[in-house]
């Protein structure tokens, strides 16, 4: 068992350092149980309100299984409030990112309340992009710029990655969907000359699904075409788990990784406004407008 991450004899070895005695392992797991029960009722609380952008992502971390080391994944949610601040909305063990998974956790969050999305932001995964409009058919997904990036600089020469990343930062530095795509256009047609179709297909394939955020305020488009928010907070969570090496099980990896989420969550991460959501509400107004007017 595990309690935040130190396993039961480092316990043991840190209180009799403290305290000159140990305390017992039956101790030590009733504290476990106690504090599983208070993250596990942070983890699966009701959602209440809307939630208009969601983060989602999955982090592996190492279990031991069978006397063999394997990946556990923990899928991971943040949703954007309507008055602007993020939250840890979910985070449930996914075990492999198939569609299986996703379908389960989305559906999860949809039966805790997770309601007004119209965008989830995230790395490409076919399983969740099949997901999406089954659960979610009135949001849109963007994809993740800075991991579209990374998979166009994997078929890229080193040498020529820094030309290459400039390029693609101008598609997404453009005024408008229209503009982006022009520019699109323009890079790959240079990536071909440069003798790397490999990159200008990656690019071709799945550049629009890279400009979703162009349909959303202005202001908000810094914070909800990347995934940046998220990846922080897997960074975190590998921090403090790498000491631990392999888990005895997903549930004890689940129950660390929720311990660590919701201390973040209780900090200014949590509490402090994000992006300012009347944008969003000004902008659907105007649509809704233009569509009565129409």
């Amino acid at each position: 068992m595990y309690l935040a991450g130190v396993s039961v004899r480092r316990v043991e070895d840190i209180t009799e350092a403290l305290w000159g005695t140990k305390v017992s392992p039956g101790t030590i797991s009733n504290l476990n149980k106690k504090a599983y029960r208070h993250i596990e009722t942070w983890r699966t609380r009701p959602l209440t309100g809307e939630y208009p952008y969601v983060y989602v992502d999955g982090v592996y971390l190492k279990r031991s299984w069978g006397g063999e080391i394997q990946n556990v994944s923990i899928l991971v949610a943040i949703g954007v409030s309507n008055d602007g601040s993020r939250e840890i909305i979910g985070a449930a063990e996914g075990m492999k990112e198939d569609k299986g998974s996703w379908r389960s956790f989305f559906v999860w969050l949809k039966g805790r309340g997770l309601t007004g999305v119209r965008l989830i932001i995230g790395d490409k995964n076919l399983g969740m992009l099949e997901t999406i409009p089954e659960v979610f058919p009135d949001a849109r997904y963007q994809r993740c710029t800075v991991h579209f990036y990374r998979n166009i600089f994997s078929v890229t020469p080193r040498k020529k990655m820094k030309a290459v990343a400039m390029m693609l930062k101008a598609i997404h530095a453009q005024e408008s969907k229209e503009a982006a795509r022009e520019k699109a256009r323009q890079v790959s047609e240079k990536l071909m000359k440069m003798k790397l179709s490999a990159a200008a297909k990656k690019l071709q394939d799945g550049i629009e699904e890279t400009l979703t955020y162009m349909d959303f305020p202005t202001q908000h488009w810094t914070r909800i075409r990347t995934n940046n928010t998220i990846e922080r907070l897997n960074r975190e969570i590998k921090r403090r788990t790498k000491a631990i090496g392999a888990f005895p099980d997903g549930q004890s990896a689940l129950m660390l990784v929720c311990a660590r989420l919701r201390h973040v969550a209780g900090t200014q991460w949590g509490t402090k406004r994000y992006m300012n959501m009347n944008h969003l509400k000004y902008m659907e107004e105007d649509l809704q407008s233009d569509n009565i007017a129409g």
